[in-house]
């Protein structure tokens, strides 16, 4: 018998099976869709390469969703696809390496969502209470003896020291404009507006992330296993305890039985799994011929990062990032990022990304069927509120203004008049951080699906354990924040 059962092998997956594994008595299966390997010399170069996020059309690490990110009425609609990893590691072995913490204010919300009073503190998802696992987790080769910062963690964290040419202006020109520059900006209680370098997880031009830091090095441990091709069809229940899975590995059907199933699938496939298995609501997943086992509003809300692409032309030397995205500008709730990857082949033209990071807007995912092949419809609904559509019209304008302070750099792509509805939904991108469909909540709250302590209400011996389950949008991107809730949960499945 399995002790616990983990269903994705992902950042928060693989950190909570060595977590968990750890206690020798304990039995640990940890199960993936896609690929697995036994070590960190068995992973193709192209996955663990920093330079490059191995996401293209011919990627077999990855599963592809077509997503609906704004309706057009009478345009067209703005349609995308979405990618997330599917191979041990999940999306944070073919990311961008960006680990920037959540800042304090994103917890004072998370601690309203909770019922408690973010003046005191009084959550387990205060900044105060995350704070030791966001310090546990990492080893900061730049601030790791700084207040709040870790040294001896397992994930290693790195700020660019030699910045390709285009940092190096953009930089230069966010300077003239006013801002001042963040050197560390995972600090704690430290500026929010300013620009700095991003720091990475990022070590000898290789990503490491849980998989290769973590879960690797537990391989050897008897009370540990990892599968992979392993497509879960559905979680098993007896009356409203989770007992196993039903899952396919190619033309073959099987059951895992557990005492305990922990789905950390990532913000798509979770919410998808836990609707297949019957936790949704109950006309919908009736319409679908699906037993009904627990009501929840499974999918009905998420929250993402809409991101308007500005192009600019700058004929500047070659690029030689180490890292697709080595600085940031922040401002409010605004994230501009200055790629220094080529999004195009033509020469001289780059890429600046305008993200709003805490949006009004939020979508909706539901299940096409319960066959587990087809992908579920993702709607983002991005730029259905007003605050979002001038939020980032006002972004856009001051992309423009610091482009402007670079000696010859071309910025013909930016309306002189602003930024209309017609122009964002046409430049209108995501920065795929996908969040809160299995969203956690007190009992007394609608919404949620999971508890404060990422049980799924309604049933027992279940949990869900990754970025579906936060409540408000992050204002920074989520890998750290991912890794930091699974940091917590392992202290929470083994109290």
């Amino acid at each position: 018998m399995v002790d616990t059962l983990i269903v994705g092998a992902g950042t928060a997956g693989c950190l909570l099976a060595a977590r968990l594994s750890a206690d020798p008595d304990h039995v640990v299966r940890l199960v993936e869709a896609g690929q697995v390997w036994g070590s960190a010399d068995s992973i193709p170069r192209e996955v663990l390469r920093a330079d490059l996020m191995p996401i293209g059309p011919e990627s077999p690490w990855v599963w592809r969703y077509r997503a609906l990110l704004a309706a057009g009425g009478a345009a067209p609609d703005t349609v995308t696809e979405l990618v997330r990893g599917r191979l041990l590691g999940g999306s944070g072995a073919i990311n961008g390496g960006y680990f920037v913490r959540a800042p304090a204010g994103d917890f004072a919300s998370w601690t309203e969502e909770l019922r408690g009073d973010p003046l005191r503190g009084d959550s387990d998802w205060s900044f105060d209470s995350v704070l030791p696992a966001y310090r546990d987790i990492e080893r900061d080769h730049d601030f790791g003896s700084a207040p709040g910062h870790g040294a001896t963690g397992p994930i290693p964290v790195r700020r660019v020291t030699d910045p390709a040419p285009v940092g190096v202006e953009f930089t230069s020109a966010a300077a003239a404009a006013g801002f001042a520059e963040i050197a560390d900006l995972n600090a704690v209680h430290g500026a929010s507006t300013g620009f700095g370098p991003v720091p990475c997880n990022v070590e000898a031009g290789s990503r490491i992330g849980t998989a290769t830091a973590c879960l690797l090095p537990a391989l050897s441990r008897p009370n540990l296993s990892v599968s992979g091709g392993i497509l879960v069809t559905r979680i098993r229940f007896h009356g409203t305890r989770a007992v196993g899975i039903d899952y396919r590995a190619g033309e073959f059907s099987g059951t895992i039985e557990a005492d305990r199933v922990v789905v950390c699938a990532g913000a798509v496939e979770s919410a998808a799994l836990l609707l297949r298995s019957g936790i949704g609501m109950p006309a919908q997943l009736r319409e679908l011929g699906i037993p009904v086992i627990s009501e929840a509003p499974t999918g009905a809300w998420f929250s993402d990062h809409p991101e308007i692409g500005v192009e600019y032309g700058l004929d500047i030397g070659p690029a030689r990032p180490g890292v697709p995205l080595e600085y940031v500008l922040t401002l409010d709730d605004i994230e501009i990022r200055p790629y220094s990857i080529p999004f195009t082949p033509e020469l001289g033209i780059h890429r600046l990304g305008v993200a709003l990071m805490r949006p009004h807007s939020s979508g909706v995912l539901r299940l096409r069927g319960a066959d587990p092949r087809y992908p579920p419809v993702l709607e983002h609904r991005y730029l259905s509120a007003e605050y979002d559509r001038t939020a980032l019209a006002a972004a856009v304008d001051l992309a423009g203004d610091v482009l402007a302070r670079i000696p010859g750099a071309r910025i013909d792509s930016i309306p002189r008049g602003g930024a209309d509805s017609a122009w964002l939904r046409a430049n209108l991108g995501t920065s795929q951080h996908l969040s809160g469909t299995c969203r956690m909540g007190v009992d007394a709250d609608e919404r949620a699906v999971v508890d404060p302590r990422c049980r799924v209400r309604g049933v027992s011996g279940l949990s869900v354990v990754d970025l579906s389950v936060v409540p408000v949008p992050l204002s920074r991107g989520p890998q750290a924040t991912v890794m930091m809730i699974a940091e917590r949960a392992a202290g929470y499945l083994t109290s």
